[in-house]
């Protein structure tokens, strides 16, 4: 393996993740395990490939996807069950996991799952961790900004904004700045790239 990669797991039963720590010590790689979500997100981490079962119980692969969007990170991810169903391995996919693997782990498709991976980071991951943090400043916006910011990307003037949203100029002018401020962009054109990049579909292979 050309590169050790560190491989989080998250599984609630604690036999299950000492199996998967040695299938990723097999393959070269440094294993970090986890209970559960919150267990991971009390150590939230930048860097990683995450392995995790997928509990429609526990909201899926949406929910931990979205719990790390809420502190402006995104990791790579390979979903996990015992009895991978249809249906879940869609959910999972559009959620965006790159892989969906059954338990117990096998070496050969777990090895080429995380080579694949490891190629695609280096080419995408730089671009989807700028669209996860566009999005989540952009969610601390109120409605009213957002719709400003649209329209600031629409590259319309503040009256124009106004006229669209039927408010007075001078009040688009104080959501601008709120906005602006929120987002800590100095220029309009940083704002609007922040908006271009929480739009960005970034689509990595599996």
């Amino acid at each position: 393996m050309e590169q050790q990669l560190i491989i989080r797991f998250v599984e609630p039963s604690s036999r299950v993740r000492a199996e998967l720590a040695r299938s990723a010590f097999a393959l070269g790689h440094h294993a970090e395990v986890y209970a559960d979500l919150d267990e991971l997100t009390d150590h939230m981490p930048e860097t990683g490939v995450l392995v995790v079962r997928d509990d429609p119980l526990a909201g899926g692969v949406a929910a931990v996807l979205a719990r790390l969007a809420e502190h402006g990170h995104w990791l790579p991810l390979i979903a996990t069950d015992t009895t991978p169903n249809p249906h879940r391995i869609v959910a999972a996919m559009k959620a965006g996991a790159l892989d969906y693997l059954p338990l117990p782990l096998d070496a050969r498709r777990f090895a080429a799952s995380l080579e694949q991976i490891a190629s695609d980071m280096a080419h995408h991951g730089h671009a989807r961790r700028r669209m996860v943090e566009a999005r989540s400043r952009i969610a601390g916006l109120s409605a009213r900004e957002r719709e400003v910011l649209h329209w600031l990307a629409e590259g319309s003037s503040n009256k124009t904004i106004a006229r669209e949203l039927d408010i007075s100029p001078r009040t688009v002018e104080i959501h601008r700045a709120n906005m602006m401020a929120k987002l800590g962009a100095k220029h309009a054109a940083e704002a609007v790239r922040l908006r271009i990049e929480a739009d960005m579909d970034i689509g990595i292979a599996a």
